[in-house]
């Protein structure tokens, strides 16, 4: 699981704070997340500013760890920060 991800217990979750250089770049992010929720079924709680973004993936109900759905849905997240970075480039 990369760093970035913190995980909580009360109640059971990841967190993620996103930083992103302008408002295309978050809007971008946010779109392509969007799909995958779309795709995967999954859909976290999602703040955001002009260049940031705000993530929770909560486990499942009355689960007592995060489970590996939620953990790939995280690195899923991660795999598109890096398409973001290729993008840059």
């Amino acid at each position: 699981m990369n760093q970035g991800w913190t995980e909580r217990r009360r109640p059971i979750r990841l967190e993620r704070r996103l930083e992103f250089a302008d408002y295309e770049t978050t809007r971008d992010f946010l779109d392509r997340a969007a799909s995958l929720s779309e795709r995967v079924g999954i859909y976290p709680d999602m703040s955001f500013g002009r260049t940031y973004v705000n993530i929770t993936l909560h486990a499942e109900d009355d689960a007592t760890e995060v489970g590996e759905p939620v953990r790939h849905f995280a690195r899923e997240i991660d795999a598109l920060l890096e398409t973001e970075k290729t993008l840059d480039e």
